[in-house]
């Protein structure tokens, strides 16, 4: 996140879903990553679309960004986007699936606000809403970032010398006291190079790779030098390379390259110690406050092509070493040129012209200033080398060592043919004592002798890059001022000068040819990278491109278009200043450190190219030779906005050769005095400064009071003055003229003139005891007379003029003030200062006449209503307070109230005062309001105060009387004149409009004709129960109807706007926008059954402060922002009243209007404000994203409403672990107005053991809206209608408001006349006639609803609606808990009693039983392998259960032995299920866990999982494939297996889909898949099912059986005999299996077998007969 945010961020992200995973049947978790913190979430088990609704505050997959990508989008979020996952391993893999998730960043005092998004349907669409930032692309590919990390020098010692002395004792040799090594940070990887051992000037030559997706979501790489540690490593230094600085992805766009280029990096005092507070610094977080070391680096991308075989596929990061820079330059010279970019001798010189306000607690020392650039001029903490001959030359830094002898030689021989040879760089001024100003402040008496420096440092000569700068930074500088001037301009509200002239004065900087030429003229020089080469490029064509757009709008501008063009030219501002900032630096920037006793106390950082010396003009920059105010200030410390001294500083910046320029900016008057370093100055002019101030407004409250004594002190050059205190107040006007009186400056007169030294303004605290506490301070510059001027117009007398005053960053108030310096060569010569000093302020003068503002008389009403919410004081209750009015030190006082218990409202409405205020609005004084309590013996205590700062809105015009329709009138005058060709565009506009209007529009008050409507169906559709019944509607269709309709008027809004571009130029398509979008507002109003506001009703009607505003009131010390004490905190009360303020005389015709009151002003016809008592109804419909209250990431949630002292909790009505939780509750209460005012609706998160927690609240002042013209008691709705869901809510009929509003508006009417016309104040309105019933009723509707229309009196009345308001949470202020859908109605006790309250109780899902019948099975793919035969066969069955339950999954049985992947089931499933038709959501109520106390209640998508697996007796199943039905859009089954494919699965978006829900009965064949090695999705078989849906009473009136069984039973399969078990039939299974394949192989055996037989008898009974042969036997 940016740097300005001082706490540390909260990052929150919550995670929705996620869908197609790789690989099936898994249980997946989501691990999310910051830093070093994770957060899992729970685990799904066997999906691949899981759904999450959780928060957690990666698995084998992953998907990375930066946390400050996310803070950069629009309300720093990204909210349902899905996220890319890839496998770190395998980056050849492709994508890996999506997950849905939220993440949010929250910076302090941010506020998160979730987008209200009523349907789901558009975040379906996975492609369309990837978590991808503006302008990247959908497809990105893996790239390999090399980052090149050459060497590094001028470290500083990072241990301390105690332990070097006794090495240096041991060993005998001196190291240098550093071990560094360089970490590159990047896309959450890390990579380091090798630890080079003490070394002040390491060399690595090593690249660290990192394999990301291109363009990657993380936007820097960090590359830190960190010192290598026994006990823990230290950071040296941090750089940040931002990628889009070093990249173009234009189309004539380059990839990410740098360098080889030197950075520099800042940090922390180079001084080491052993606990280093300021180690943040070196971390890389804020602005460093020294140079810290330069390191060496190049940065390259190459894009990969995944699909070559010899890439490494994973994404670890790889360390490399690559051959030296030097080893490579033949090489390099071909390609870079970078090596032979010479090594120049830069001069810096300094010159310190004046040195005032030094603080006093460092003036009692001699004080020194030091300046250095890079290590050179560092005399302190710089690293020395250790010869002698290298440390009178060179004071740190530098090249490698040989380099070095070779500069000093070459560098000495210039020496001695240089004129000043024995020129050594000087850094720092002499110590001298400095001299008090006055008792705040000291000065350096730098009079007729300035100090000066020079400084010799040695660099590779880059200036080009930073004269391209330099010329840029120029552009936009003359752009800004130019703007300003606009801007200042349009603010002030003048009547509009010639626009083109002021867009025009913006576009004059625009000299771009220019900066083409200068930019051209370095093309070839030598040292240029390939990023210079492509920055040069890409900033040509931006410069061009912007320079053609600036001419285009030059030409365009209009009056009516003015501001757009000033957006535009804001958006080249941006540009510009982001292609002058340069991402390859070469000169490191220049401090300036103010020493006592040899401590650094205070620094001011200078960058470099801003005083760098260039012979063209444009290149220079733009503090070069020129005198500078520098503002010293501590480093270190909460206390960063006090400044410790400021400065005069001259200094110039330049190659050595071109050393004559150095002195060519100083003033005239100055010359080189050799020996003493310093330049004496001749002329010297002697000045009055006269400082008029005025007033001062909105300042910082200093006082625990919430007030502050303020003074302000003036300074001007070493003289300073102060004004006087003005006690308890934020607004002082001390309206006083301060003298300067011999003013000495030095320098000629001309440049005095021209640029006078600048005024510094700081407005203090007076406290009683101790000292003076500091508000903030600004900054002016005088007005300069010479004595040869005449003092008149135009420049004399000075205007004037607001001046901003700083605390730090933020502001502090403004100072009205006038600032004239005028040459004394005599008295007579300065014009008077007239006007005697105040008599009763002693010698004070007055601002004299003609500067003080003119004065007229203006009479200022203030009504007062009464106070709210008052605090204690002193621990003691307000009891009698009252508000005291002060303006320009007039006021008036309001009544007592005499018990603030009983009744806070004041018995006098109206007072009022005369006051002389400024003709001019700008400069009206704030109006304060005061609370003060009235305690006993007349003693008054300050409760707290409100500063009104501007008055404008409570100037009273009168009514224009020309202009029957103010309305109209109004915006008449705003638009000025629209040519003939928009006119007809509004006409066109009109008729789209009608067009919507029609196309969405139901009859309103007809639901006859609804009936019919819905009932002519097609023919082809199955008639549907659903909705038509006028009985089926209820409150909740209306609810959705209005949501829906949103979205549609929406997109079709968006499909008119398509076809008006179409047809008309772009410049008329604004007109066009705004005309739809007016009316399509209009007509939503008219359209929606009511309306639902995502906002608070309160944002869309201003606060309903209508004629009642509320103040608050503040008492206590303002916090800074470190203090972290919010504003919120300091409120003690609210003041509720009003004002009105008239120049005198007022004319006549008000007065004499009919019943006009006197006592009331111009405060005629408002109510009274005695007690009055009401019914409040309070409806709470539904909460969303409510923040988790629960370890497991979820929370109970319910409702809870305060009313003044009663409280209604519904806790027994708890909704478990539920983020999205649907009340639908309303509740009654009694309130009296005004004790009882503040509504509180809280949800709290409900627990077992211990107090709940409160998630979140949201306060509705609930008088304002009783008081308010817009009605905000009860909704208007859109039709009256006497019974039914849409009843009329009000006690009142619309016929009877209406009378009530003309009556009290005195208006003429209503008449009603026939035919459908009702006559209000001379306007006529017709409505519709063909209502038998009622006529006048909906007549007097027509009017309410275009109350807005009436001159005069008419403003726009609310209708009926629901508004979402933010849940807030007081321990994380600023952050949303979630919001609340509500609304509020209130009706006054003294009228008649309302109906009963409309019902809006949650639907209850509706109990369906989906059956589905498993037929058959087809070329299913074949798992296993035969035992005995080789052959390939499956043992099928079908597994299959709804989404959400998994463990009610049901199995067929199992086709054993299927030889052609053909399987017979008839099987049948059945699943009960709730389903809520209105959010096409499963309703499943189930315990979490055996340890849950209660049933959980989730809202699932509908969707039918089928999977077919391979059965095993021995072993686990093995899956074969899957298909998952959604069913309220999946494709119609094919006719028969043939027409079934994969493609069925893969194109389902452009196939026609049905709804069971719609269909009740479908048949057909469905593809199952899986996924093979290579991801691809490939058909692994196929089902015929059967799905049919009946109602639960339809069910239970034909019953059916699971599987096969009764009632209603399937008829057994005819499966093939094969199928047959083996050891149930052995014989049979013998005769088919073996017998058919082997039965040649068999009789071959047996005939052998038979043969060994005969031949084992025959060796058997051989010899015994051989024997018997022989003997004869």
């Amino acid at each position: 996140p940016p740097t300005g945010i001082s706490e540390k961020p909260v990052s929150l992200r919550k995670l929705v879903e996620a869908r197609q995973l790789v690989g099936l049947n898994m249980d997946p978790v989501v691990c999310v990553e910051i830093g070093e913190d994770k957060k899992y979430t729970s685990m799904k088990e066997s999906t691949n679309c899981p759904y999450y609704n959780e928060v957690s505050a990666i698995f084998y997959m992953f998907s990375s960004l930066d946390v400050g990508t996310v803070y950069s989008q629009p309300e720093h979020q990204f909210y349902h986007k899905w996220a890319m996952l890839s496998d770190p391993d395998d980056i050849t893999a492709g994508c890996k699936g999506y997950i849905k998730c939220d993440i949010a960043v929250v910076g302090k005092g941010d506020n998160i606000k979730t987008p209200h998004k009523a349907n789901e349907t558009d975040e379906d669409d996975i492609e369309g809403n990837l978590l991808l930032p503006e302008g990247v692309p959908l497809e990105r590919q893996w790239a390999r970032f090399y980052v090149k990390i050459y060497r590094a020098e001028g470290l500083p010692k990072m241990n301390t010398s105690i332990m070097a002395n006794v090495k240096k004792a041991f060993i005998g040799e001196n190291r240098d006291l550093v071990d560094p090594y360089v970490q590159v940070v990047f896309a959450g990887q890390r990579g380091k190079t090798s630890v080079q051992k003490s070394s002040y000037e390491p060399i690595w030559n090593e690249q660290v790779v990192f394999t990301e997706m291109f363009p990657p979501l993380c936007k820097r790489i960090k590359v830190q030098i960190r010192d290598s540690d026994k006990v823990n490593d230290v950071a040296i230094g941090t750089h940040f390379i931002d990628l889009r600085k070093i990249a173009n992805d234009g189309d004539k766009g380059f990839l990410p390259t740098m360098g080889p280029a030197w950075v520099n990096m800042y940090g922390s005092t180079r001084h080491y110690t052993l606990i280093d507070e300021h180690q943040d610094l070196n971390e890389g977080l804020g602005e460093g406050v020294s140079f810290r070391a330069r390191l060496l680096i190049s940065v390259a991308v190459e894009i990969l092509d995944t699909t070559s075989t010899e890439i490494v596929s994973s994404t670890e990061v790889q360390v490399e070493t690559v051959s030296n820079i030097s080893e490579v330059s033949a090489h390099w010279m071909v390609t870079v040129h970078w090596l032979p970019r010479k090594i120049e001798e830069f001069f810096l010189f300094g010159s310190f012209l004046e040195a005032t306000m030094i603080d006093r607690k460092i003036g009692d020392k001699p004080i020194s200033f030091e300046v250095t650039i890079g290590n050179y001029g560092n005399q302190i903490d710089g690293v020395s080398k250790p010869t002698a001959a290298k440390k009178k030359k060179k004071e740190g830094g530098g090249e490698s060592d040989e380099e070095e002898s070779e500069l000093i030689q070459q560098n000495s021989s210039e020496d001695e043919a240089d004129d000043d040879g024995d020129l050594v760089s000087v850094s720092s001024t002499p110590p001298m004592k400095p001299v008090i100003t006055d008792r705040n402040y000291f000065h350096l008496p730098y009079f007729e002798k300035k100090p000066c420096i020079y400084i010799k440092s040695w660099w590779q000569d880059q200036r080009r890059r930073l004269y391209n700068s330099n010329i840029m930074d120029k552009i936009a500088d003359k752009m800004e001022e130019g703007l300003n001037d606009v801007q200042e301009v349009i603010k002030t509200e003048k009547a509009y000068p010639e626009p083109r002239d002021t867009v025009c004065k913006c576009l004059c900087a625009f000299t771009f040819s220019r900066f083409v030429t200068l930019a051209n003229k370095d093309q070839n020089q030598a040292g240029r990278t390939k990023l210079d080469k492509e920055r040069l490029k890409s900033c040509m064509r931006e410069m061009e491109s912007m320079g053609q757009q600036a001419k285009l709008i030059r030409s365009q501008v209009k009056r009516n278009t003015v501001r757009d063009k000033l957006k535009m030219v804001q958006n080249f501002l941006h540009r510009l200043r982001f292609l002058a900032d340069e991402p390859q630096h070469s000169i490191p920037d220049v401090f300036v450190w103010m020493m006592s006793n040899n401590k650094r106390v205070a620094y001011a950082r200078i960058p470099s190219k801003d005083i760098l010396y260039s012979i063209v003009d444009e290149e220079t920059g733009k503090d070069c030779g020129k005198v500078k105010a520098v503002f010293l200030r501590k480093g270190f410390g909460p206390a960063g906005w006090t400044v410790q001294a400021k400065m005069e500083i001259y200094l110039w910046l330049g190659l050595n050769k071109q050393r004559k320029d150095f002195l060519s900016g100083l003033p005239n008057g100055f010359e080189e005095n050799k020996a003493p370093r310093t330049s004496p100055c001749l002329q010297s002019q002697v000045f009055q400064l006269r400082a008029h101030m005025y007033q001062a407004r909105s300042l910082f409250a200093a006082d625990s009071s919430g007030l502050s004594d303020p003074f302000a002190r003036v300074f001007f050059s070493t003289h300073s003055q102060v004004t006087e205190v003005l006690s308890e107040t934020l607004c002082p006007t001390w309206d006083q003229l301060l003298v300067f009186e011999d003013v000495e400056l030095f320098g000629e007169a001309g440049e005095l003139r021209d640029d006078p030294p600048i005024i510094v303004v700081e407005v203090y605290d007076q406290d009683t005891v101790g000292k003076a506490e500091f508000i903030g301070r600004t900054f002016a510059k005088p007005i300069t007379k010479m004595c040869d001027e005449h003092y008149g117009p135009p420049r004399f007398p000075p205007q004037l003029e607001y001046y901003q005053i700083y605390r730090g960053n933020s502001t502090a108030g403004d100072l009205l003030a006038a600032f004239e310096l005028l040459q004394v060569r005599g008295r007579a010569e300065l014009p008077p200062i007239d006007g005697p000093t105040d008599s009763e302020r002693g010698p004070i003068l007055p601002v004299p006449m003609g500067i003080r503002p003119i004065l007229s008389r203006y009479r200022i009403e203030v009504l007062f209503w009464g106070l709210r919410d008052l605090r204690r004081v002193n621990l003691a209750l307000v009891d009698r307070p009252r508000v005291d009015i002060e303006c320009a030190g007039r006021g008036v006082q309001s009544a007592l109230i005499q018990n603030y218990k009983k009744n806070p409202n004041f018995s006098t409405l109206v007072k009022w005062f005369e006051v002389d205020l400024p003709e001019n609005e700008l400069l009206h004084p704030p109006l304060n309001v005061r609370v003060v309590d009235c305690r006993a013996f007349g003693r008054y205590t300050l409760v707290g105060s409100h500063a009104v700062t501007s008055l404008r809105r409570f100037i009273y015009s009168p009514p224009d009387k020309t202009h029957n329709n103010w309305a109209s009138a109004g915006r008449a005058s705003q638009c000025g004149q629209t040519s003939m060709h928009t006119c007809n565009i509004y006409l066109l506009c009109q008729l789209a409009c009608s067009l919507i209007r029609r196309s969405l529009l139901y009859p309103q008050n007809e639901e006859k004709e609804e009936k019919k409507k819905k009932k002519k169906k097609k023919k082809g559709e199955v008639e549907e129960d659903d909705e038509t019944d006028e009985s089926m509607l209820d409150w909740w269709s209306k609810y959705f109807a209005s949501i829906e309709t949103l979205m549609e008027v929406r997109n079709r809004f968006c499909s008119i706007l398509f076809c008006s571009i179409l047809f008309f130029s772009v410049q008329f398509y604004s007109i066009l926008f705004n005309s739809i979008l007016f009316n399509s507002i209009l007509f939503c109003s008219i359209l929606l059954y009511s309306i639902v506001y995502n906002k608070e009703l309160e944002a869309e009607y201003d606060n309903f402060e209508d004629w009642l505003h509320t103040f608050n009131l503040y008492r206590g010390k303002a916090g800074d922002d470190d203090e972290a004490a919010l504003d919120d905190d300091r409120i003690v009360g609210r003041f509720k009243g009003s004002m009105c303020m008239y120049k005198l005389p007022l004319s006549e015709e008000i007065t004499r209007e009919v019943g006009f009151d006197p006592n009331m002003g111009m405060f005629q016809s408002i109510p009274h404000n005695d007690p009055i008592n009401v019914l409040v109804r309070v409806f709470v419909v539904r909460a969303t994203d409510l923040h988790p209250a629960d370890v497991n990431g979820k929370a109970d949630p319910y409702v809870v409403i305060k009313l003044g002292k009663s409280e209604l909790k519904d806790k027994e009505n708890y909704i478990s672990k539920q983020l999205n939780p649907v009340f639908g509750k309303a509740f009654d209460m009694e309130a009296t107005f005004p004790m009882e005012s503040m509504l509180t609706v809280s949800v709290y998160d409900w627990d077992l053991v211990g107090t709940d927690d409160l998630i979140g609240e949201t306060k509705i002042d609930l008088e304002n809206r009783f008081y308010s013209k817009h009605r905000a008691t009860c909704g208007i709705a859109n039709s009256y209608s006497v019974h039914g869901y849409n009843v009329w809510r009000d006690p009142m009929k619309p016929s009877q408001i209406l009378a009530k509003l003309c009556k009290e508006g005195k208006l003429d009417g209503p008449h009603y006349g026939p035919g459908g016309r009702v006559k209000v104040a001379n306007r006529v309105f017709m409505g519709a006639t063909e209502i038998e019933d009622e006529n006048d009723e909906h007549l007097a509707l027509t009017v309410l609803k275009h109350w807005e229309e009436i001159p005069r009196v008419g403003c726009k009345l609310i209708p009926e609606h629901v508004e979402t308001r933010p849940l807030l949470n007081p321990d994380h202020p600023g952050i949303e808990q979630g919001r609340i859908e509500m609304w509020v109605d209130m009706f006054p006790m003294d009228m008649p009693a309302p109906g009963p309250a409309i019902d809006i109780s949650p639907r209850k899902p509706k109990k369906y039983e989906l059956r589905v019948i498993i037929w058959n099975t087809d070329e299913v793919i074949l798992e296993d392998d035969d035992y005995f035969t080789g052959e390939k066969s499956s043992d099928i069955f079908v597994r299959g259960w709804l989404k959400g339950q998994q463990e009610d999954k049901q199995d067929t049985d199992v086709h054993y032995h299927s030889l052609t992947g053909e399987g017979n089931f008839n099987w049948r499933f059945v699943y009960p299920f709730d389903y809520l038709m209105a959010e096409e959501k499963i309703v499943i109520s189930k315990k979490e866990s055996m340890f849950s106390w209660d049933e959980t209640e989730y809202k699932i998508p509908a969707r039918l999982t089928l999977q077919v697996w391979d059965a095993d007796h021995f072993s686990a199943d093995d899956f074969l494939g899957t298909i998952e039905l959604d069913l309220n859009r999946f494709p119609r089954g094919a006719k028969t297996a043939k027409q079934c494919s994969i493609n069925m699965v893969q194109n389902q978006a452009e196939l026609p889909c049905i709804s069971i829900f719609k269909q009740k009965r479908v048949k057909g064949w469905w593809p199952f898949v899986a996924r093979d090695e290579n991801d691809e999705m490939e058909l692994t078989g196929k089902v015929e099912a059967e799905l049919h849906l009946m109602s639960a009473e339809e069910a239970e009136k034909s019953p059916v059986g699971l599987g096969r069984n009764e009632p209603d039973p399937l008829e057994k399969p005819n499966r093939p005999d094969t199928s047959l078990m083996w050891f149930v039939n052995p014989l049979k299974s013998i005769r088919y299996f073996i017998w058919h394949n082997y039965r040649w192989l068999i009789l071959k055996a047996l005939g052998l077998l038979l043969l060994l037989l005969l031949l084992g008898l025959f060796l058997y009974s051989f010899p015994g007969y051989l024997v018997k042969k022989m003997l004869g036997a």
